[in-house]
């Protein structure tokens, strides 16, 4: 029963592990595909998000894969506990989702165009599982510094919402929220398909088609 409750409900913040006040491990300077930092200052111009979309591996690479995204990492995000590890993240105990930043480049790629991906690419109704990944830390989220960018996340959802009740799927589950603390995941996550080509990669979108407001 206590396996089951962590994998379902978000532990509250007087329950959630301690964590530390310094990283585990030291990050890579460079991105493992394009070169460029995995931490700021961002050029100017950037714009960076969070999103959540289950297992981080898969997500990641659709990123970074993609015109204008400028840098992708993987980390942790929407918990409590401070500099938290895999194996905590993956307990429930730390609040966190597997979450993948993406830095783009707006001149170069739309928000509405990566809310489009982000949608496409998932199944956002799933509530705290993605396909046969289940816990707290495989929910759909969207986040970001700049509160400017929540308002066409939300219109997005509200929309998409419609399309996906007319396609015979539930309600959206997904986090909108203004982001706070990232936390790198370890150095052997970081672009983890790119070093594992044959590795596993849980994302799966629903198949239907993301008629958008812009």
């Amino acid at each position: 029963m206590l396996i089951n409750t962590r994998k379902t409900f978000i532990v509250n913040a007087e329950n959630a592990l301690p964590g530390r006040a310094e990283p585990l491990t030291r990050l890579p300077e460079a991105h493992a595909v394009n070169g460029h930092p995995l931490q700021g200052p961002w050029p100017q111009g950037m714009e960076s998000v969070v999103f959540g979309m289950g297992c981080f591996w898969g997500a990641e690479r659709l990123f970074w894969q993609t015109p204008g995204v400028y840098s992708t990492a993987v980390g942790y995000s929407g918990g409590y506990t401070p500099n938290p590890s895999y194996e905590e993240v993956c307990s429930g105990l730390t609040g966190h989702f597997e979450a993948v930043l993406v830095v783009f480049d707006p001149a170069q790629l739309g928000w509405d165009r990566l809310l489009r991906m982000f949608w496409e690419a998932h199944d956002p109704t799933q509530g705290m599982r993605q396909g046969n990944d289940t816990g707290t830390q495989y929910r759909s989220a969207i986040q970001a510094w700049n509160p400017g960018l929540l308002p066409l996340a939300t219109a997005t959802r509200d929309a998409y919402q419609q399309q996906l009740l007319s396609a015979g799927l539930g309600a959206i589950t997904t986090e909108i929220a203004l982001a706070g603390d990232f936390y790198y995941a370890e150095p052997y996550h970081q672009q983890y398909l790119a070093k594992n080509p044959g590795g596993y990669c849980g994302l799966r979108g629903t198949g239907v088609f993301a008629s958008l407001p812009v």
